[in-house]
């Protein structure tokens, strides 16, 4: 048998009936056999006194340490106590996780691996558990014996111990992780859809409808609003033509703004644009020139309606969107328009009329006189809350809280006023995603979002605190999930009712 190191010998010492310790010599002990001769239990045959000096010499084992490791020896033979064993295996291993969160100084070497001890794996508080693996390495030959059964032992102990110390990403990590694959698989599906000749917008839509990826947000609204085309070889010859009529619209009406018919228009624009959020980007003077012109040719071009307190937010969500496509920045709200090419400006400045456009095509009676859209709409959702929750419609009744005193602005600004920037891009994805989304699937997130706060409604005991919690909802906070949530039971809803407009009455 080859020789192994001390401290692998410690790990496997086990009781060795029949053999005392230290090694016998006769030579010492010769004169305690002579004066206390031990008597045997059983008859043995009698042998030579040179017979265990002789099976010692032709016996090389774990017994074989040198004189400098004597100590150490004895210590490791006496009787272990399994409490102050597994004590002291779990003081190592706290150390060991400790150390696992320091940073090393530089050229430290690499701890070495050790393997996770769970005391209830060890039924008797088996010392071999405590072996690291470094010992178990370093101390035999390859394909020793010896190292072969504890190792096989460590391997059995349970997966969970292991993630303790083998420096695992923690759960977070690893939700994190899963969540960046989900997106990026997400990227690729909306990219080979994108990429292909003819691009199915049904599919798109599908697709959509979850939220639609930064990278590919700009191109797919602009194909789910009708603004581009689904053939990918005519998409270049259209945006080109359409950028062009929007900048002959410029020349041909844009001056007209100091006229006496369309002075009120203008300044009505005017006012209205620096109160809109947020402020950062919408405060830049380029930009504010672009929502001047965006609104007052849309309003030149639509008279039935005309320029309407309201429709000035609905041009933020498509430039924020289509802007990012040429800027870096993360947050796209504080984002330096200074720094974007000119040309770059005026075609996004072009798209964002185009898209809107397409919008407000959809919903126009809601900005054309006395907005009957409007009204109709806040008379559905106050009969769809009456259906819903009885008790919340109640509670507003009772404290003579009327709908139209709140959700005004909800149907006027199709929530732009309620919730963050972020959460109305992501909730218009949604919106281009479903037929008529902004005209008919936006009443049910209106109830949905209504009844999000019953909570807080039914605390509220007063007509004043009622109606001011209800126009300034706290959402700052929201972000993607929520807002996912809300779309979520406002699809239950228009899955419940869109079909039975009967089960709006009682």
């Amino acid at each position: 048998m080859k020789p192994c190191s001390l401290l692998t010998k410690l790990c496997f010492i086990q009781h060795v009936y029949g053999a005392q310790h230290p090694p016998f010599d006769p030579l010492v002990h010769g004169t305690l056999l002579t004066a206390t001769p031990k008597v045997p239990t059983t008859p043995v045959k009698a042998t030579r006194a040179s017979t265990f000096q002789e099976f010692e010499s032709s016996t090389s084992d774990a017994w074989d340490a040198g004189e400098d490791d004597d100590e150490l020896l004895a210590m490791a033979a006496e009787s272990l106590n399994t409490a102050v064993v597994m004590e002291t295996a779990h003081r190592v291993l706290r150390n060991h996780s400790q150390r696992q969160g320091r940073p090393r100084p530089p050229g430290a070497p690499e701890p070495s691996a050790e393997p996770s001890v769970d005391p209830s794996a060890a039924p008797g508080g088996d010392l071999r558990l405590v072996k690291s693996i470094s010992e178990s390495h370093a101390s035999c030959p390859e394909g020793s014996a010896s190292d072969a059964a504890p190792l096989q032992r460590s391997q059995s102990l349970p997966h969970a111990a292991t993630v303790a110390l083998g420096g695992a990403p923690e759960p977070s990590a690893l939700s994190t992780s899963a969540l960046s694959e989900r997106e990026a698989s997400r990227l690729d599906k909306f990219k080979h859809l994108l990429a292909g000749p003819n691009t199915d917008l049904e599919e798109l839509r599908k697709l959509s409808w979850s939220g639609i990826p930064k990278p590919v947000r700009a191109i797919t609204w602009k194909l789910l609003s009708g603004y581009l085309p689904a053939n990918v070889d005519r998409r270049p010859a259209t945006l080109q033509r359409k950028q062009k009529e929007y900048f002959a619209f410029i020349d041909h009406y844009y001056d007209s703004r100091n006229d006496e018919v369309h002075q009120d228009t203008y300044r009505q624009i005017h006012i209205d644009i620096p109160r809109m959020s947020p402020e950062a980007l919408i405060l830049q003077p380029k930009v504010t020139e672009i929502f001047e012109r965006i609104l007052f040719i849309w309003a030149i071009r639509h008279p039935a309606s005309g320029y309407v307190q309201g429709i000035n937010d609905l041009v933020t969500p498509f430039f924020v969107v289509f802007i990012c496509e040429y800027i870096d920045d993360e947050d796209a709200d504080s984002a330096d328009i200074s720094r974007v090419p000119e040309d770059v400006l005026r075609n996004v400045e072009a798209d964002t009329y185009w898209c809107m456009s397409r919008l407000l095509d959809g919903i126009q009676d809601n900005y054309t006189f006395a907005q009957p859209g409007i009204q109709m709409k806040v008379k559905l959702l106050e009969e769809l809350v009456s259906r819903i929750d009885e008790q919340v419609h109640r509670h507003l009744g009772q404290h003579e809280v009327r709908y139209l005193q709140f959700t005004f602005r909800w149907m006027n600004n199709l929530l732009t006023r309620e919730l963050p920037l972020r959460c109305t891009v992501r909730l218009w994805d949604t919106y281009q995603s479903e037929p008529e989304g902004f005209a008919n699937f936006h009443l049910y997130v209106c109830a949905a979002f209504l009844v999000r706060w019953r909570k807080e409604i039914l605390e509220e005991r007063d007509f004043q605190e009622l109606l001011l919690f209800l126009q300034n909802l706290p959402t700052a906070h929201w972000g993607d999930e929520d807002v996912s949530l809300l779309l979520a039971e406002a699809y239950r809803l228009k899955f419940a009712f869109a079909d039975a407009p009967n089960h709006y009455k009682k």
